[in-house]
């Protein structure tokens, strides 16, 4: 059998091993597009914030781990995929065939589309390489921009902050963490980011970037300007999907597959940042661009490649962040569920906030601000969906109680 992986993120690499585990006489062949061994892009901050080095970026130490397991590890860019001769080309022109085929080509970084974001100096923080290009440009007293504040953007403020620049945020949306955060929980960490010395701007369009006499100039809703000796921009991703153009592979914002991770071509599977399946909270198809989920992907896409059949649950949409030393987090449906009930407790000044959602007497989802001892209660009644039965009424009243309903229900301890 010949598995063929293109993408060498945590999805493909994790396939690749759960199929030598699965069937140690295949022959497996990942490649990823970067010349560079296979990384995590979750780790991109903490070589940037100089807690690790560039190796420890990497997904698996040791330089024969790959040759001991027998997967071939090769570099190049897939131009096209032909499921009918169950092939792909690779831009050089050399053909691939396969009998089973893992997607799982992850994302690329986006930018919008503002006069003078070609600039030199205009970086996104998303490959080893634009992390070797931010460190060389953000030195302590650096002036740096960080356009967007929403997820990556907020990990991205960590590490720069950490190198000690003059930083300004720049987010064009009212509220930094717009789809993660709602206006309570936001406004307490951007409040915490100003009180660390963060320059924070929302509902600020950059409509154009222009080069200035050693430096670049940002002009904000044509009517500010900030200057800045590097922008770093972080407004977001898109699947990589152009190579499969006329596959007959089904598209939509990622590629579409069932819950066993197959898209519609027998054979052909995807996994990770590109994939689209099915959304543990609502049972729809959605795109959960995280890490857990794309390790989790890579593993059952793998199991379902090799013949054993195995189910996938659903991703459970969930985020987790420290900003600044402020741990926030948000699970499932945080924005509540149609005719469901909610639950607040709120300290402002202590940047203390729970929101809890409920669907008759089941959690389906919450935002966690500064209150790290919950975190993992909370996404284990989400992800478990346990029947609250009576302590759906005390956490209405008292929702800092979570821990205490989370030991009764699941472990029996009162």
């Amino acid at each position: 059998m010949d598995y063929v992986i293109v993408g060498a993120g945590p999805a493909g690499v994790i396939a690749a091993e759960t199929l030598r585990r699965s069937d140690p006489a295949g022959a497996i062949t990942l490649i990823g597009d970067e010349p560079e061994p296979p990384y995590s892009r979750m780790a991109i901050p903490y070589l940037l914030a100089e807690g690790i080095g560039e190796e420890g970026t990497h997904l698996r130490h040791g330089g024969d781990h790959y040759e001991k397991l027998k997967i071939e590890v090769r570099q190049g860019r897939v131009a096209s995929l032909s499921p009918g001769d169950k092939s792909l080309a690779l831009d050089g022109g050399e053909t691939l065939s396969y009998d089973k085929l893992l997607i799982a080509t992850g994302a690329h970084a986006v930018r919008p589309p503002i006069p003078g974001m070609d600039l030199p100096g205009v970086e996104n923080c998303w490959t080893l390489e634009d992390a070797r290009r931010i460190a060389a440009g953000a030195r302590p007293g650096s002036r740096v921009v960080l356009m967007g504040a929403g997820f990556i953007g907020c990990i991205v403020l960590q590490a720069l902050a950490a190198r000690g620049v003059d930083l300004t945020v720049v987010e064009m949306e009212s509220r930094m963490l717009a789809r993660m955060m709602d206006d309570a929980g936001a406004e307490m960490i951007e409040r915490w980011c100003k009180s660390k010395g963060v320059e924070v701007l929302t509902s600020a369009k950059v409509t154009g970037v222009e080069a200035t006499n050693g430096g670049l100039r940002l002009i904000i809703d044509d009517a500010g300007m900030i200057d800045a000796d590097l922008v770093v921009c972080a407004t977001g991703v898109a699947p990589n999907l152009g190579f499969l153009e006329g596959s007959g592979v089904d598209t939509d914002l990622g590629v579409l597959v069932n819950e066993y991770l197959e898209t519609g071509v027998a054979g052909v599977f995807a996994a990770g940042d590109v994939a689209q399946g099915p959304d543990f909270s609502t049972g729809k198809q959605a795109v959960h661009a995280i890490q857990p989920t794309a390790s989790e992907h890579g593993r059952i896409a793998a199991r379902n490649m090799a013949g054993h059949e195995t189910r996938y649950r659903g991703s459970l949409s969930m985020n987790v962040l420290n900003t600044l030393g402020l741990i926030s987090s948000s699970f499932g449906l945080w924005a509540g569920a149609d005719g469901g009930e909610r639950a607040v407790a709120a300290d402002p000044e202590r940047f203390r906030y729970l929101r809890l959602e409920f669907e008759d007497d089941v959690l389906v989802g919450a935002l966690c601000l500064g209150l790290t001892q919950h975190v993992g209660v909370i996404r284990g009644l989400v992800q478990t969906r346990v029947r609250l039965g009576p302590w759906k009424d005390r956490l209405l009243n008292d929702p800092l109680q979570v821990m205490s309903a989370y030991l009764e229900r699941t472990q029996g301890v009162a």
